[in-house]
């Protein structure tokens, strides 16, 4: 029988301090709770939720009344072109979700037993997953304070013979420094993969996160940007490796006859129904983005002046788009710590999550990580929360979030 890892938070050692607390139960507030078009009298504010009033039921009506609700029909290839020419590549191939896009990606490089692959510590559980699961082995790097991405000068150090890949993961909507992990895989010929899972629409120099390493892979969660409810798209400008995730994904069935299979295949195919939402979604995408960076410039401009606050990343030469608004809280400036201003804000009904717990104090892997340290992740782990996201939110609500935050201060 499988059995769980055997790690608790009291084996961490010191660093148990920056596992958070559970999350708090949410309260409907005797205080003034935001009331518009979209939310009634005490509801509660998700931390997210989908944006779904365009053409995604007529598109799913259409499916299910022709009977194409399976892996083939019209919603997917006009997904894919569509997701394709707005990333600015010329393939993208649509899967079951982000992780089995990351592992397809890697997968079609070649990647497998005995093989490491490079990535940060700092990310979502499934980005290690997408290389455990391929049988390789995952090398961690540590994170930037300010960017919250993997720190590129600590790549080149990581590299051995057996190096197949560099995962650069793009985080919260902020993209990662690409120009120099790029220039690193070409003089090392290691191919960099993005995991673009969070970062539909941000822009790095001019170009679409999603279009800039040899192939990417995105996400469509239901939290997402662009949601398909569950789903994910690789995304690359190699005909041949494009080509190559169509078969994997699909058991491998060979053109030559049916229930022929030359590869190790994979059942990773999105359905029709799912890219029936997928098109709706895109017929939005410029208002959907453009909405997460509306609010996150409220958010800025309601919180920005707070001791002890730290604000989400931005630079000139890339765009946050704030898939996630995430805020680094201080405690000696402002005066409590993290997990006591969600239970604050908990209190007013407003939903909040933790920054990502970094991989390398996951009881799953702790062990295979437990001699090295990556003290900037385990302090954005610490610090870090972000705040109610999604694109229904309204001015109003924003202003009393912002409200409430400050109202913790001590």
């Amino acid at each position: 029988m499988l059995r769980p890892a055997d790690t608790d938070v009291s084996d961490l050692g010191d660093r148990a301090k920056v596992i958070p607390a559970q999350d708090p139960p949410l309260q409907i507030s005797v205080q003034r709770i935001p009331i518009s078009e979209n939310r009634s009298l005490g509801r509660i504010i998700p931390v997210c939720e989908p944006t779904l009033d365009g053409n995604e039921l007529r598109y799913v009506k259409e499916c299910i009344e022709s009977g194409w609700i399976s892996s083939a029909g019209r919603f997917i290839d006009q997904f894919e072109s569509s997701f394709a020419e707005k990333i600015g590549v010329k393939h993208a191939v649509a899967t079951t979700s982000g992780t089995t896009a990351l592992q397809l990606s890697l997968a079609v490089l070649g990647v497998g037993p005995g093989d490491e692959v490079i990535l940060p510590t700092f990310t979502m559980i499934a980005t290690i997953h997408s290389v455990t699961h391929l049988g390789a082995d995952p090398v961690l790097v540590d994170a930037e304070l300010n960017s919250w991405t993997l720190d590129v000068s600590q790549v080149e150090a990581k590299i051995t013979p057996r190096t197949k890949a560099i995962v650069a993961v793009h985080i919260y909507g902020y993209p990662c420094d690409m120009d120099e992990l790029v220039a690193l895989g070409r003089k090392h010929n290691i191919p960099v993969v993005e995991d673009a899972a969070e970062t539909h629409g941000a822009r790095y120099k001019g170009r679409m996160t999603g279009s800039i390493g040899r192939i990417a892979a995105f996400s469509f969660y239901a939290n997402k940007i662009i949601t398909t409810g569950e789903g994910g798209m690789v995304t690359t400008d190699d005909t041949e490796l494009a080509q190559l995730c169509r078969t994997l994904r699909d058991h491998a069935f060979s053109t030559e006859r049916h229930f022929w299979h030359r590869f190790h295949g994979y059942n990773f195919r999105m359905s029709n129904l799912q890219a029936a939402v997928g098109v709706a979604q895109m017929e939005r995408w410029d208002d959907l983005v453009q909405k997460r960076i509306d609010h996150g410039r409220r958010y800025i401009d309601g919180l920005k002046d707070l001791p002890g606050l730290v604000m989400p990343p931005q630079s000139d030469d890339r765009d946050n788009v704030f898939w996630m608004f995430g805020l680094r809280v201080e405690e000696d400036k402002f005066g409590v710590n993290r997990d006591e201003l969600r239970r604050r804000l908990a209190q007013n009904a407003i939903e909040t999550r933790t920054f990502f717990i970094p991989m390398h104090l996951q009881p799953v892997f702790f062990k295979m990580f437990e001699s090295e340290r990556f003290p900037v992740s385990e302090r954005l782990c610490g610090e870090g929360l972000y705040l109610p996201s999604a694109a229904v939110l309204t001015d109003v609500d924003i202003d009393f979030i912002c409200e409430c935050v400050a109202n913790c201060k001590n």
